[in-house]
């Protein structure tokens, strides 16, 4: 008998829950806490400004700070999809956001989008913390057995966070959607359960304190532990 047979559904996750690491807390979005924060992680005023950040979003740019709280308070106590602030313990302030979407838990499938960091979360072991907070409540609390990374074939940096983070390409679909007046082709990557465990242990490798030095850098790159 195929292993799917026996498979029971996955659970929606709580929208009221939050997911907390050692380097960040993963909030359910809400405009009056995290919107004021949010926008000055991506004020394009700030000296480290990423230009690019919204190139390939769905929403944004967002020109004030009450532009920003709008579109918070329209996610604000979604369930899909649900949008978490990304909050820098460190810190103490929300410096990015993503969401799990599409959850599908009598196939076992859901999806981690509408990701984006400010350049305060760019490249950062707290950036990279978020995602496995993600990955690990999908696949080892509400019990999915695939989760998705969906980006723009033309988005680069998001490809190749997928690919760094352990995710496989499985192909493109073209013409999959319509983004800003602009068609899409779709880049369709993805982590099943099978694969969890190996991904999941070198995400904890690399964000182990003893995998930076003093100074905060890396000693091995997360690639080169999961191979």
């Amino acid at each position: 008998m195929p292993a799917a047979a026996s498979y029971q559904p996955a659970r929606l996750p709580d929208p009221t829950r939050p997911l907390a690491g050692e380097r960040v807390r993963l909030e359910p979005i809400d405009a009056g806490r995290h919107a004021s924060d949010l926008f000055e992680a991506a004020d394009p005023s700030r000296p480290d400004a990423d230009p690019r950040l919204w190139d390939f979003m769905s929403f944004g740019p967002f020109s004030s700070a009450a532009e920003l709280a709008e579109w918070a308070a329209a996610r604000q106590g979604d369930v899909d999809p649900l949008t978490y602030a990304i909050v820098d313990l460190k810190a103490g302030r929300a410096a990015g956001s993503a969401a799990l979407q599409r959850a599908t838990p009598e196939h076992g499938f859901i999806e981690i989008g509408h990701v984006w960091f400010g350049p305060p979360l760019q490249r950062t072991p707290q950036g990279t913390e978020a995602i496995l907070l993600l990955l690990r409540h999908a696949f080892d609390e509400l019990g999915y057995r695939r989760v998705e990374w969906k980006c723009d074939v033309r988005n680069a940096r998001s490809r190749a966070a997928a690919e760094r983070l352990g995710f496989r390409l499985e192909g493109v679909f073209r013409r999959h959607m319509i983004v800003k007046g602009a068609s899409r082709d779709t880049a369709w990557y993805a982590i099943v359960d099978e694969e969890w465990p190996e991904v999941a242990a070198a995400l904890e490798r690399w964000l182990a304190p003893d995998n930076f030095d003093a100074s905060g850098r890396q000693r091995r790159r997360l690639q080169d532990l999961r191979a």
